[in-house]
This record gives structure tokens, sequence and C-alpha cells, in this order.
């Protein structure tokens, strides 16, 4: 059994630090991103809550995949600001593609401030089943 204390100044510390540790490595702003790989395809959806769609670029240039957006903050004459919690400004994220993905067939969709990348695995990348030869039938020289 392990015996472990809690301190909640640490916890906090160490919470606040991974945020501005990722806001730092990803240009100001953050990102996140979830992938799945499928038998047909790659499945990759970016977080972009409050993002206008207008403001999403997807790019692809020799296998990397880019992916920018824009937030911007709403003042009004008649508010005052006193917490600022949600990132603004540029997000980006850069995925790097292999080769077994086809680059030419990407699709994309943006729906509830998810942003969904698909694409597709090239058909000499995709599982396939192997025939086994048997007795009888000329032998494999190893």
């Amino acid at each position: 059994m392990l015996l472990t204390t809690i301190d909640p100044f640490i916890q906090e510390f160490e919470r606040q630090f991974d945020r501005l540790a990722r806001q730092a490595f990803n240009g100001g702003a953050v990102m996140p991103m979830d992938g799945v790989r499928r038998d047909e395809d790659v499945v990759l959806r970016f977080d972009l809550p409050g993002v206008n769609p207008d403001s999403i670029d997807v790019t692809v240039d020799r296998g990397v995949l880019s992916v920018s957006a824009r937030r911007e903050e709403q003042d009004f004459d008649s508010e005052r600001r006193f917490v600022a919690e949600r990132p603004m400004g540029t997000f980006t994220r850069r995925v790097y593609l292999s080769e077994h993905l086809d680059s030419d067939k990407i699709e994309a969709a943006y729906t509830d401030g998810v942003l969904t990348v698909r694409i597709p695995v090239l058909e000499r990348a995709k599982p396939r089943k192997i025939e086994i030869l048997r007795s009888g039938l000329k032998a494999l020289k190893a």
C-alpha cells in the first residue's frame, strides 16, 4: 500500500504549470486533439469551441497536416471584464502524416465546436487476408 498526502497548493500549481506549458508550446493557445485509427481511415478531432468556422484553415503540405483557427475577443462598451480564462487568439496544430495515408482525399467538417478531419488509408496499407498454401501445393522456399 502506498500512502501519500495531498497538498492542494501543489496540485493547483501543477495544474497551472501544465496549462501554461501547453499554451507556450502551442503558440499561445491550446487546441486539444483526439485521434483514432480505423481500418479504412484515420480520424482526428480538434476542440475549437466558440471559433468562427470561417477562421478555420486546414492545409496539407509534404506530409504535414496543419490546422489553424482564430477566436476573437468580444468586448462591449457596457462590460467590465473581471475574469479572463478562455484562451483567445490563433490556435495552431501540426500533425505529421504517415505515407500510408491518402493526403489527396482528406475531408474536414466543423460541428458543435469540434473540427473532424478524416484521412483515408491507402489501399496498400489496409489489412488483408493472406492465403495459406496447403499440402499438395508447391511449398515455399525459405
